[in-house]
């Protein structure tokens, strides 16, 4: 049995087989369908087990199943980091299971997976595919964890997003922020933007934007105007390295125009950035691109090992030199 995990979000009872296993690259999906599980089966008790703990003493885990008191509470197993090798332990204890449920959580599976293949089919069993998140599930997300509370605009919705770039696990984390920060539940943009210290951030990207497409003009003036946090300066570095590496993705993809090997990137780009990352894509190349990463790598080993160094000017150096890289 194959569940969309929309279906659980909404009613994690619907999963019905006593084994479940969950995969896929989205993380913050499987921890958030974890605490559903948590919640829900509030009055049992939790086993969790790695893949390894259990293939070291596979009699053990069985054991465990089989031991039914009347005097405990039933007992869920949590089990983390399957793949096949633990496709023979799960045809063991299939069936013995009694009331007893075991969820598996796994990486990316793909369709060539015993494990996966077999739990597909399994009358016992059900698959939950945790695919990577799009801007209309995370708003939804949004609007429930933030609903009755004043100030929830359309601008600041966006602004969460942006500045969690569709991972959800990163937008959970700045939800709990919001929540803890604003009591009243009363929303204020300018407090929202300092909580996510977004005008920095978005300061630095655009700056960073116009270094990649070689607006000589426009990364000078830049230069001059943002304000940049000394204490920041390998945050700094970890944006343009991120933006480097997304252009060798787009580079190493096997599709040959420049549009459609963006939208088959893995997280998905952010809406906004889009267009930049085109123009900066037919800008560059392989070769540019593996160049930089290697300056910027030895770049990073510099102002983690020297206290001493102006990190600050080597950031605008550097900038200029991405400025000056993309014009060549």
């Amino acid at each position: 049995m194959i569940y969309k995990s929309i279906i659980l979000e909404q009613n994690i009872n619907s999963i019905n087989e006593k084994i479940t296993l969950f995969f896929g690259v989205n993380l913050g999906l499987k921890n958030d369908l974890k605490v559903k599980i948590i919640q829900q089966n509030e009055n049992s008790e939790i086993l969790r087990y790695s893949q390894d703990e259990l293939l070291k003493d596979k009699l053990l885990f069985i054991n465990e199943i089989r031991n039914i008191s009347l005097f405990e509470k039933n007992k869920i197993f949590f089990v983390e980091n399957v793949n096949d090798k633990l496709l023979e332990l799960i045809q063991d204890v299939e069936f013995i299971l009694t009331d007893r449920k075991i969820f598996l959580f796994a990486d990316i599976l793909d369709k060539k997976s015993k494990l996966r293949n077999y739990i597909e089919k399994s009358k016992n069993c059900a698959c939950v595919p945790c695919y990577e998140d799009n801007e209309i599930n995370l708003k939804k997300l949004i609007n429930t964890r933030l609903k009755g509370y004043s100030g929830l605009s359309p601008y600041n919705i966006n602004l969460i997003l942006d500045h969690t770039n569709l991972d959800r696990s990163k937008l959970n984390n700045e939800l709990d922020k919001i929540i803890s920060c604003f009591v009243n539940k009363n929303i204020i943009t300018e407090k929202l933007e300092i909580l996510l210290n977004a005008k920095t951030n978005t300061d630095f990207n655009k700056l960073k934007d116009e270094a990649f497409l070689g607006n000589k003009i426009n990364t000078n003036k830049l230069l001059a105007q943002t304000g940049m946090d000394s204490e920041k300066n390998i945050f700094y570095l970890n944006i343009i390295n991120q933006r480097l590496e997304k252009l060798l993705q787009i580079y190493n993809t096997d599709n040959s125009k420049i549009e459609e090997a963006i939208s088959s990137l893995k997280p998905p780009i952010f809406w906004k950035d889009k267009p930049s990352l085109t123009i900066q894509a037919k800008k560059w190349d392989k070769s540019k691109v593996q160049k930089m990463l290697n300056f910027t790598f030895d770049l990073e080993k510099k102002i983690k090992t020297n206290s001493l160094i102006e990190k600050n000017i080597l950031i605008k150096k550097l900038l200029i030199d991405i400025c000056t890289v993309a014009n060549a």
